[in-house]
């Protein structure tokens, strides 16, 4: 059930681990910070950001990771070329968590990676994103090669195919224009895009059907589905009963299919780690089952909160 024919591609970042078979490594949790309404701006984004405030959020999750076994990252959102240099030198200087480069402008988006190429962070860093809808992705493809990008992510949705195979769609076409251009990645990753919460389903399928085409790193965003349904999950339930359902739906997520989440404002890390930790136990003890192997990964949550349940697998 869980084990793919397809040999799986492992990829690593800033000495984090992605992919691999289902149950090996934990799904990466790929946090937000300076993303607009980040709490981290107390008045308007120009005037600068709370230090302190970003501090402890990165502290924070570089904590949970320690405790649970679960990666995180730092999905870095700019607007600007200046406002890259800022917060990468922030980020960089507080953590050394791996990143990416998040920008809604190509132009944005490719001045932060000439920035980490600048301070020699290419290791540490992947690009967010290469998207089916980019109008002029065979021009973006070459100028994050000609900077020496190592490592990016594919944004794959059909308009025409809503289904899973339409991703795999999307993703051919980003792959033909990789290979047009002649450029070469360490690490490709493919997002397969959500659409709401219960379509995140959608997604787990078309990531089975990515890794087992081509071996890639698969992950999607559940958070985006989840905050759609913020306000009106608040107003049933409280703010409580709607950060239940964005917990169930990253551990879901990271159970099925997800070698990496986007998993909304690093502010809810101290939810969202322990449910995907709690989830990715599940799926180690589900795979062992099934092949009576462990995960590879010693850090694992499996290890990490459950040793004793461990050493009776063994025995078994």
């Amino acid at each position: 059930m869980f084990q793919l024919s397809t040999e799986q591609k492992v990829c690593e970042i800033g000495g984090v681990k992605f992919g691999g078979q289902p149950g090996e490594y934990p799904c990466v949790c790929c946090s937000s910070i300076f993303q607009k309404g980040d709490r981290v701006f107390e008045g308007k984004r120009k005037e600068g950001f709370n230090e302190k405030r970003a501090e402890e959020l990165l502290k924070t999750q570089d904590k949970l990771w320690e405790e649970t076994g679960v990666p995180g990252m730092a999905d870095i959102v700019a607007n600007t070329k200046e406002e890259f240099k800022t917060y990468i030198d922030f980020v960089t200087s507080v953590s050394n968590m791996p990143f990416c480069v998040d920008a809604w402008i190509m132009k944005t988006k490719l001045e932060g990676a000439a920035y980490c190429a600048e301070k020699g962070l290419l290791d540490k860093m992947f690009y967010n994103s290469l998207t089916v809808w980019e109008e002029d992705l065979e021009t973006e493809v070459k100028e994050i090669s000609q900077i020496g990008v190592k490592h990016v992510l594919l944004v794959a949705f059909d308009q025409a195919d809503q289904m899973p195979s339409g991703r795999i769609t999307g993703t051919q076409k980003m792959l033909d224009v990789i290979e047009k251009v002649g450029a070469n990645f360490e690490s490709i990753f493919v997002d397969t895009s959500v659409m709401n919460g219960p379509a995140t389903a959608m997604c787990g399928l078309a990531n089975k059907l990515v890794k087992e085409k081509w071996g890639f790193p698969a992950a999607s965003a559940p958070s985006n589905g989840s905050y759609m349904d913020l306000k009106r999950y608040k107003d049933l339930w409280g703010f409580k009963g709607w950060a239940a359902t964005d917990a169930a739906l990253e551990g879901l997520s990271a159970f099925f299919y997800h070698d990496m989440i986007f998993s909304g404002p690093m502010g809810g890390a101290i939810r969202v780690l322990p449910a995907v930790a709690e989830a990715e136990a599940f799926l180690a003890v589900a795979v062992f089952a099934e092949t009576k192997k462990l995960p590879v990964d010693s850090n694992h949550p499996i290890f990490k909160l459950f040793p004793d349940f461990v050493e009776q697998l063994k025995a078994l």
